[in-house]
């Protein structure tokens, strides 16, 4: 087992970010010291939520443990309260980051797979619909996707302010989204992305959505559970009772890696 922070130059962000790996090597041979016999992992890029950062699954949850228990690697990025989309405005471009350049960063360094059928990405709350977006968005790199408690930003932001919570007020929406009338129908549209990969007649990633009875966000994940049952697209949906925390994340986390390792 190795949990190691990676420090590198994104051409996505313009500047230096860090991301933690955990590298669950089971047959001692470490990338370089005999390439014929270097493991290749499957891979799960993992996002935090909103005012987190690269380590908040090692120290909040059973991140480490559970990667050794299903010999999953596991990479954390940090997301900053981005919501993982492109803002041109501030040239940070972190849905290319999460969907591309991470990816191909992550593959050079460490012994990952390079297979879509190895290669997943989940998160929570912001980092849920961070993964769906980006995940439907490069479903030729992703071939699953989970989100748990995920922020659906389109009813959020039409959702009347939030006087105390910062987050939940129009305009922050708009300082990420621009003109949040036009988020239906566009690339941060996860309903929108999945009508694309259908028209298009292409492979959509295996779905995984679980959210909390207790929590905030869970009348928007019934209703992303509807839209799949709707277009009769194969999903897995969990609701069970729990809150908006690390209680309910922790236990669909290991949930999560069971069912990506059961492929």
């Amino acid at each position: 087992m190795a949990v190691m922070d990676v420090n590198f130059y994104s051409s996505c962000l313009m500047r230096n970010v860090t991301y933690r790996a955990i590298i669950p090597f089971s047959s001692g041979v470490f990338p370089g010291e005999n390439e014929k016999d270097r493991e290749e992992f499957k891979t799960l890029y993992l996002l935090h939520g909103i005012m987190g950062n690269y380590t908040d699954w090692t120290y909040l949850s059973r991140a480490v443990q559970l990667a050794e228990k299903f010999k999953i690697a596991i990479i954390m990025p940090s997301g900053d309260n981005s919501f993982y989309v492109d803002n041109e405005k501030n040239l940070s471009f972190y849905g290319e980051y999460i969907g591309r350049e991470l990816v191909e960063e992550t593959r050079r360094l460490l012994p990952l797979s390079k297979r879509r059928e190895d290669t997943f990405i989940g998160g929570l709350s912001m980092g849920g619909y961070g993964a769906l977006r980006n995940g439907l968005k490069y479903s030729d790199t992703f071939s699953a996707v989970a989100g748990l408690s995920s922020a659906f930003v389109i009813d959020l932001a039409a959702a009347p302010d939030d006087p105390v919570v910062p987050f939940r007020k129009k305009s922050y929406f708009e300082s990420i989204f621009g003109d949040i009338s036009k988020l239906p129908g566009s690339d941060n549209d996860p309903e929108a992305l999945i009508e694309n990969i259908l028209k298009e007649e292409k492979e959509l990633p295996r779905l995984f959505i679980a959210c909390g009875t207790e929590d905030f966000l869970l009348q928007y994940n019934r209703d992303f559970r509807d839209f799949l049952v709707d277009r009769n697209v194969p999903h897995i949906y969990h609701e069970s009772r729990g809150g908006h925390d690390w209680i309910f994340w922790d236990q669909y986390l290991e949930k999560m890696l069971r069912w990506l390792k059961r492929g």
